[in-house]
């Protein structure tokens, strides 16, 4: 069986005293092992790490710059084998797990522009003789903490402006799906990242809890659940670390009468069902406003009946299986308590059979969702959408600040008014208007707001060079001129 290593140093190392099990969501079937790091193999990956530290930081930026130019080189040339990777361990369809990495490819994009990025300011004559500057300078040794969703972009999301900003860093990828970090890490290391610079090491709670906790770690990304997020938060904020952590969603999307029904369906669907629903931005709750509510449901309803499910190797599935048994399970569970809550189901995913042993499951809407239901108040993470009915724009509006998450949403109209409204009332960290999943281009920023971010930054872009940075403020003053001892050829103006 296939064993996939830890990256340490620029070595593979795959001994260790427990491993998990990786599985072809797919098939069902285990096909690879991935070693699980006790607290002393990540400490020796953070030793790897501060003894790199100091090299790639005074490393020049021109150098930096030519390594992520051949990285993005790279990456693009092997985009079909690193989808292959994601296809078979997360099971989401060949054509997502590209998108995935070409979204990965922005941030690396940006990175690339890192002597612009890295550029401070200065101010002179500030008293008389004085000058003051400001440089920008890395933190040290980062921990990047990914979920299994995202296997190549959000490592791409973190390492990208890490790296790009001097300091060196320990990836910590799901153990569900670990094999696109290495990939990535071996990549890196082809295009001339030096040994210990980028280090992959697979684990549980065990490796979590030592990177929260270690001295020699000066700052944590993380995304995943609000729980485990709020958790990381605070456990890394109290040993000293600066931390950004991306939270939970529960992304609505609101859909007012006089918008294009056609287009609000479309949308609908391929956001609330493309990767299984396995997406921070997935829309998991509609918001059909007056009128419209009959005819847009039944608009997504009818879209639904054509979805094909299968393999992500088939190039024919428009959504593959979930990522294990026990999440298909758990998403097949609100389908089944939606009914004695009081929701209409209206296509039922788990009518859906497929052969084999696969994680699949599939798509269900319910309607007449409210507040209070466990299928409106969790974040179900699967192929469910959820209609909640208001009766104008006020209610809408309402309906998505008083939700405790505000990552992403939506509003689909014609009026210009009301989507510059939208924009003024909302609360949310990411605003669509007609686009279903408003995920900011790499030269901007990731992130929402109440309990889908802790910490005060967001992910890539701008944000992300004032978090794997600390600012310092240099002021100079220097011998009156007119005492130097070396002529200076011309007169002294005092």
């Amino acid at each position: 069986m296939q064993r996939i290593p830890h990256v340490i140093n620029g070595q593979h190392v795959t001994d260790a005293e427990r491993y998990g099990r990786v599985f072809n969501p797919a098939t069902g079937s285990q096909e690879k092992e991935v070693a699980l790091a006790s607290a002393a193999r990540v400490e020796e990956a953070i030793q790897a790490a501060q003894a790199a530290l100091p090299a790639w930081r005074a490393t020049s930026l021109a150098r930096r710059t030519a390594i992520f130019f051949k990285v993005r080189e790279l990456l693009t040339e092997r985009k079909a084998e690193l989808a292959a990777i994601l296809t078979s361990e997360h099971g989401k369809v060949l054509s997502d797990a590209e998108g995935e990495i070409t979204r990965g490819l922005e941030n690396i994009e940006f990175a690339s522009a890192l002597a612009l990025s890295l550029k401070g300011e200065r101010s002179e004559q500030v008293a008389s003789g004085v000058d003051v500057h400001s440089i920008r300078q890395p933190v040290g040794v980062v921990a990047c903490i990914t979920p299994f969703n995202f296997p190549a972009m959000v490592p791409l999301w973190m390492i990208g402006s890490a790296l790009a900003c001097g300091n060196t860093v320990l990836l910590k990828p799901s153990e569900k799906d670990p094999s696109a970090s290495v990939f990535i890490a071996e990549l890196f290391a082809e295009a001339g990242l030096p040994d210990g610079v980028l280090n992959v090491v697979h684990g549980d709670k065990e490796a979590v809890d030592v990177l929260l906790e270690h001295p020699g770690v000066k700052a944590v990304s993380f995304v995943g659940s609000t729980p485990i997020a709020r958790t990381i938060y605070r456990r890394a904020a109290e040993h000293g670390k600066r931390v950004q952590a991306l939270g939970g969603a529960k992304n609505h999307m609101v859909v007012l009468p006089d918008a294009d029904l056609d287009m609000a369906a479309d949308a609908a669907v391929s956001a609330a069902y493309g990767s299984a629903g396995e997406r921070c931005m997935a829309v998991s709750v509609l918001v059909a406003v007056g009128s419209i509510a009959d005819d847009l449901v039944e608009a997504v309803r009818s879209r639904m009946v054509d979805l094909k499910i299968g393999p992500g190797t088939d190039p024919s599935s428009q959504m593959g299986p979930l990522i294990t048994a026990e999440h298909r399970d758990k998403v097949a569970s609100y389908v089944a308590g939606a009914a004695e809550e009081g929701a209409t189901v209206v296509v039922d995913g788990r009518d859906e059979q497929f052969d084999g042993g696969g994680f699949f499951l599939g798509v269900s809407l319910l309607d007449h969702v409210k507040p209070g239901m466990r299928a409106y108040d969790d974040e179900i993470f699967g192929p469910v959408l959820s209609v909640v009915r208001v009766e104008t724009y006020a209610d809408a509006v309402q309906l998505v600040n008083e939700n405790q998450y505000g990552n992403g949403t939506a509003i689909f109209t014609r009026d210009g008014g009301a989507a510059r409204a939208f924009e003024f009332d909302v609360e949310a960290g990411m605003v669509g208007v007609n686009v279903p999943i408003p995920v900011p281009v790499g030269s901007f920023s990731f992130g929402g707001w109440k309990d889908s971010l802790f910490g005060d930054t967001h992910m890539y872009g701008p944000d992300s060079i004032r978090f794997y940075t600390r600012g310092k403020v240099v002021t100079t003053r220097w011998p009156d001129p007119s005492t130097s001892e070396i002529d200076l050829g011309f007169p002294q103006v005092l």
